[in-house]
């Protein structure tokens, strides 16, 4: 396999693990002071590792094909990123589904880290593409 393409993986792991870390700690503390009588249908844990798991497949796709040669990924990453966004409502189906009466809290609980991990997603993508 290609040796960047492990450097650039690794390097990334690495990130969106320390970033998920920190944006969990974060999150549980403001949930813990600001909703602790909130029931959520979804766990905290559960939305951070749905949306760790897919932001690094879809990462690893668009550096695999990169990696490879293929210079014009923006339609992989436009494909994979509405492939990611069908994922989230399979995802949050369950609950969408459910008679749960205050679903808007876990839709807001689940969005506002999916657009986080977006935009580092994002962030990261365009910083090695500039490096080429």
């Amino acid at each position: 396999m290609n040796e960047v393409f492990k450097k650039r993986q690794i390097a990334f792991f690495i990130q969106l693990t320390i970033i998920s870390v920190l944006l969990y700690a974060i999150h549980s503390y403001l949930l813990y002071h600001f909703a602790s009588d909130v029931i959520f249908f979804f766990p905290l844990w559960q939305v951070y590792i749905f949306l760790l798991v897919i932001t690094f497949l879809l990462y690893s796709v668009v550096n695999y094909k990169f990696s490879n040669g293929k210079t014009e990924i923006f339609n992989i990453f436009m494909v994979s990123t509405f492939l990611k966004m069908i994922l989230a409502i399979v995802f949050l189906l369950p609950l969408l589904m459910s008679n749960q009466e205050n679903k808007q809290a876990d839709v807001f609980n689940f969005f506002i880290p999916y657009f986080l991990y977006l935009f580092f997603e994002v962030y990261s993508l365009t910083a090695f593409l500039q490096k080429k």
